[in-house]
């Protein structure tokens, strides 16, 4: 009797590495550009953070006294530079993780996208450890030249390519879950919404972009196009799973577009560099490898040859080359 079987595509490939990149960057930036007083100081009726109370008690700003937030803070942006240069990723797999927690539990002014950072970088965690590559920027060919195809490499292939699909599903339910709340509300369903988040005092347009926004948000048709085409985007992409590879090509620059609007809009810069990883994870094949230009693509290749198994680990016949965006398992 024919069976039949579908291989699991590898998921070491340059785009989720890009993903890990992206989530690093925004931690770094929150905790380089804000000072130490800002991040952790008393909440109303809440306490002074970081509150250290069931699991955030495990963050790594409960366990040093407060006057060494300063050197953490500096050591953490530290380590994440590291994560966001590619290095190693199975060996800062963990401590990205558990700087991401530490930031999502232990600052007073955390937002949605520190809450994204820390549930997508736990299941890149889960990508990372099987990945032995010494650069996350390696492409796939690169990356799985000389690799023996066992029982080990599968089981880790299988883990990274379940996380990859889990980070899928989160990022689509995001999405739908971001368009439905808001059409109950009368702003967001006659189209004036944006006129009122453009005025808001705390996330209102920047004043340098008042003279370009102005005419759009004070005209009917234009502030109806600022609130109602945001609500369609995040329809189509929350049904992104549900079309084809090509469409999805198509929703991704929009996407990146999308946060980069709402960043200098709204000054939502660490909720942006979450949703673009996000969104990679979200809008890209399963082990998806962007094309490096050449320069760099071999001096990739040097270091990864240079720290490429002994003989005695290498396999007995040559392995064929897995194709840079294999078959995503979601379709």
């Amino acid at each position: 009797m024919l069976t039949r079987t579908r291989s699991i595509p590898l998921p070491w490939g340059n785009a989720y590495g890009l993903a890990r990149t992206l989530l690093a960057l925004g931690t770094a930036g929150t905790l380089a550009f804000s000072s130490t007083a800002t991040l952790f100081r008393p909440v109303v009726t809440i306490g002074e953070y970081p509150l250290c109370q069931g699991m955030t008690a495990g963050g790594a700003f409960c366990l040093v006294p407060r006057g060494q937030f300063d050197l953490l803070r500096w050591l953490s942006v530290a380590v994440l530079l590291v994560v966001a240069s590619g290095w190693r990723p199975r060996i800062t797999a963990l401590p990205h993780a558990y700087i991401s927690f530490s930031v999502f539990s232990g600052i007073a002014i955390g937002d949605g996208g520190d809450q994204i950072t820390w549930i997508l970088c736990l299941l890149l965690a889960l990508i990372a450890l099987g990945d032995g590559r010494r650069w996350h920027w390696q492409t796939t060919e690169d990356s799985t030249a000389g690799e023996p195809t066992t029982r080990v490499t599968r089981g880790r292939a299988l883990l990274g390519t379940s996380a990859w699909t889990i980070a899928r599903l989160q990022m689509a339910f995001l999405y739908f879950q971001a368009s439905v709340a808001k059409l109950p509300h009368t702003e967001w369903a006659d189209g004036s919404a944006m006129y009122y988040w453009a005025n808001n005092s705390s996330f209102g347009f920047p004043e340098w972009l008042r003279p370009l926004t102005d005419p759009v948000v004070y005209s009917p048709v234009g502030v109806a196009a600022l609130t109602w085409l945001p609500v369609a985007l995040e329809l189509a992409l929350a049904a992104a799973l549900l079309m084809p590879q090509r469409r999805r090509w198509v929703l991704l620059p929009l996407g990146i577009a999308f946060h980069l609007g709402i960043a200098v809009l709204m000054g939502l810069w660490s909720f942006a560099f979450a949703m673009w990883a996000g969104l990679f994870l979200l809008l890209t094949p399963i082990g998806h490898s962007f094309p490096l230009p050449t320069s760099v693509r071999t001096r990739k290749r040097a270091t990864a040859n240079a720290s490429a198994p002994t003989k005695d680990n290498a396999p007995a016949t040559p392995e064929p080359a897995v194709p840079a965006s294999p078959r995503p398992l979601v379709p």
